[in-house]
C-alpha cells in the first residue's frame, strides 16, 4: 500500500512544487463570508450548519498545481474550499474542485499516475503504459479537459466534489451525496487567446475587484446517489438524476486574519460533523494522512489531534 510521503514524492515529482507551499492548490487566496441553508437541507441531513441559521464560512480559492507562481492563464483544475464554523464552535469542511471526477478509485493508482507524469525522454512511453494498463481515464478524458478550461473568474465557474457523503436526517433517514457549488454568476470561461492577454494573477485581482462591488455567491448542490451508483469510487460518474440546492455561499471579502505566523489552516473533507459521516472511500480516508505528511513537510508541524480520524 502506498504511503502518505509516497504520494508527496510522487506530486513534487512532476514537477513545480515547492518547499514551503502545499504539495498541491500552493498558489490560493483566503476569503470570509457565510453560509446559509435553505428549507430542503434540514430535510436531508441534521447537521447543525444545516438548520437554516447563517454561519461563518472561511473560503480558500487555488490553482491546482504545486507551483505557488504558476500564471493564472495556464489550463490547470482550479479549487474552492470551505470551512463552515459550527455553533459550539466547532468545524466541517467542503473540498470542491473543477473536476468532477477524479483521476483513480484508489490512492495506489493515482500515485502510478504521477509517476508517468514525471517529466523526461520517457514520459510519452509511461503515460502510454499507463493508459493501456487503465483503460477508464480514457472515458475521463473529456471531464478531464472540460475541468482545465481558464475561467474568467474564480466566481464563473462550477466546482465539485469528488467523493459521496452519507447525510443523516433527524428522523433516521439516510442517503448518500456528492457536493456541487454552483456560480450564481454563471459560468464563463476565457479562449487561449484571451487568457494569454492576462496578468499572471488575474484570477485573485479580478475576483476582489468583483466583491468591491457585490458579494460573490454560490449555491450548494447535493447529487443524491441512485440505487447502482458507486460510493466508494471518485472515478465513477453518478448515473442517478437527483440534485437538491441545500444552500447559498456567500464570500463577502478578503480574509486577513489567518495564515499568519504558525497558524495553519487545512480544509479536509474527512472533518464531518454529526449529521454527515465519510464513505469507505480509499482515496478520501487516503487525503487526511497525506494531508498530515504535507502540512509536516512543509511547516515542521504535527497535526496530531487536529487532523480527523480515518
Amino acid at each position: 500500500m502506498v504511503t502518505p510521503d509516497e504520494a508527496i514524492e510522487a506530486i513534487r515529482g512532476t514537477g513545480g512544487a515547492q518547499p514551503g507551499s502545499r504539495a498541491l492548490h500552493a498558489k490560493g487566496t483566503l476569503y470570509r463570508g457565510r453560509f446559509t441553508a435553505g428549507p430542503e437541507a434540514a430535510k436531508l441531513s441534521r447537521a447543525k450548519h444545516l438548520d437554516g441559521s447563517a454561519v461563518p464560512a472561511l473560503f480558500r480559492f487555488s490553482n491546482g498545481s504545486g507551483n505557488p507562481t504558476q500564471r493564472d492563464a495556464l489550463p490547470g483544475v482550479r479549487g474552492l474550499a470551505v470551512k463552515l464554523t459550527l455553533p459550539d464552535g466547532s468545524t466541517t469542511d467542503v473540498s470542491t474542485q473543477t473536476a468532477r471526477l477524479f483521476v483513480s478509485s484508489t490512492p495506489e493508482g493515482f500515485v502510478d499516475l504521477l509517476k508517468a507524469m514525471r517529466p523526461g525522454l520517457t514520459q510519452p512511453l509511461r503515460l502510454g503504459k499507463y493508459f493501456l494498463t487503465h483503460p477508464r481515464l480514457l472515458g475521463a478524458l473529456p471531464v478531464l479537459r472540460d475541468a482545465n478550461r481558464v475561467p474568467e473568474s474564480y466566481a464563473t465557474v462550477s466546482y465539485h466534489g469528488l467523493h459521496a457523503f452519507r447525510w443523516v436526517a433527524a428522523d433516521g433517514s439516510s442517503r448518500f451525496v456528492r457536493y456541487h457549488l454552483r456560480p450564481a454568476a454563471g459560468e464563463h470561461f476565457l479562449d487561449g487567446s484571451a487568457a494569454r492577454r492576462r496578468d499572471p494573477d488575474f484570477l485573485h485581482h479580478e475576483l476582489n475587484h468583483r466583491l468591491a462591488g457585490a458579494p460573490v455567491r454560490f449555491d450548494f448542490v447535493v447529487e443524491i446517489a441512485g440505487p447502482n451508483d458507486s460510493t466508494i469510487d471518485p472515478s465513477a460518474a453518478w448515473r442517478g438524476s437527483e440534485k437538491v440546492v441545500v444552500g447559498n455561499f456567500e464570500i463577502t471579502g478578503l480574509d486577513t486574519e489567518r495564515e499568519h505566523g504558525n497558524d495553519i489552516v487545512v480544509f479536509d473533507p474527512m472533518r464531518v460533523t454529526d449529521g454527515i459521516e465519510a464513505s469507505d472511500d480509499p482515496v478520501l480516508r487516503f487525503r487526511t494522512l497525506a494531508y498530515s505528511a504535507s502540512v509536516k513537510l512543509r511547516t515542521g508541524v504535527d497535526r496530531g489531534a487536529e487532523a480527523p480520524p480515518v
